[in-house]
């Protein structure tokens, strides 16, 4: 065969293959999962509904406090078992970043949720003496992974998953999607997502970010910022969803571990990108925690994608973002 003949055949086969992709369908599946909302659009003949929720459901057996099977459960109950693969991935990650962040990041702060009344489970009331008690108990370096076993120090302490597993669930769905050879999907799990190739119109996936604006429903929401972001992940953490109010004070649901109240800065949000969405999801939270300057200065540090909203001393609404946040912005904004 001439080289000539090689060459058309070679961009007669791509131009196939472009073709064929092209006209390749793109599906939307959605539901409910984790307490919370998911929609999956990704470009495949097949429906793969079964196979997300299969996905979703390892993670669910995992790492759910409110499944009364799942690993964490029996290890809060401090059952002998041997953890399951995605709950050793879990904690190992989670330990790594909770060093990271100076402990600012800690799933042994369940006892602590639980007190102020946004765990899985009603705690004793939130006076001081109660948060001192529990403190005690509370402490990523107080337990570790050792010969197949959760070793704990205390009895009491207890794992809370829930600010880094959505971000793990968004990674294990996009982790079965590609499994089954799909190239072109957005994963959003909760406000968490994981995108990946191109969107039915060719481009990077348009996100938003939300403008941090109390809505307890999750139904009002307000734009602050349109990114595109392919083969990236986005979690953000924020405050103005899920509080409460007690004797008449508003409280919100990020828990301080080192203090054992919950977080009162002027933060309101943080938005991070990173590789996979359980870093990005674990990062968040562990900035909430922090409070925009220390944030700020981590993320220079360990060279870390986010934007942070921040209220001022008049309430006005800010953000300041890493000096590479910038390329993922479009040109509108709200």
């Amino acid at each position: 065969m001439k080289t000539w003949q090689i060459i058309f055949l070679l961009f007669l086969v791509a131009g196939s293959i472009y073709v064929i992709t092209r006209n390749t369908p793109y599906k939307s599946n959605s539901g409910k999962v984790f307490g919370t909302y998911y929609n999956i659009i990704y470009q495949s003949n097949d429906d793969l509904h079964e196979t997300i929720k299969a996905a979703m459901m390892r993670v669910d057996n995992s790492l759910s406090t409110f499944n009364k099977q799942s690993t964490i459960t029996a290890i809060n109950n401090c059952e002998d078992i041997t953890p399951d693969s995605t709950f050793v991935k879990v904690f190992t990650l989670a330990q790594e970043i909770s060093a990271q962040t100076g402990g600012a990041f800690d799933i042994t702060v369940a006892p602590l949720v639980n007190a102020w009344g946004f765990g899985f489970k009603k705690g004793l009331p939130a006076d001081s003496l109660t948060i001192d008690s529990l403190r005690r108990f509370v402490g990523y370096t107080t337990l570790d992974y050792r010969d197949g076993r959760i070793v704990k120090q205390h009895p009491q302490t207890m794992l809370d998953c829930s600010a880094i597993a959505k971000g793990y669930g968004c990674d294990e769905v996009a982790r079965a999607l590609e499994a089954k050879g799909v190239k072109n999907f957005m994963v959003e799990i909760g406000g968490e997502i994981v995108a990946k190739g191109k969107n039915d119109k060719g481009k990077d996936w348009a996100i938003g970010i939300n403008k941090p604006v109390d809505d307890a429903t999750g139904q009002g929401k307000t734009l602050q910022e349109i990114i595109h972001i392919s083969n990236r992940a986005m979690a953000t953490s924020g405050n103005y969803r899920n509080f409460r109010y007690i004797d008449g004070k508003k409280v919100a649901h990020t828990i301080n571990p080192h203090t054992g109240y919950p977080v009162t800065h002027s933060l309101l949000s943080a938005t991070v990108i990173a590789g996979d969405c359980a870093t990005a999801d674990a990062l968040a939270t562990a900035f909430m925690v922090m409070g925009l300057e220390a944030s700020l200065a981590h993320c220079k540090q360990h060279d870390i994608d986010a934007l942070f909203i921040y209220s001022t001393d008049d309430g006005t609404l800010q953000t300041k973002e890493t000096e590479q946040f910038g390329k993922y912005r479009l040109t509108c904004k709200f």
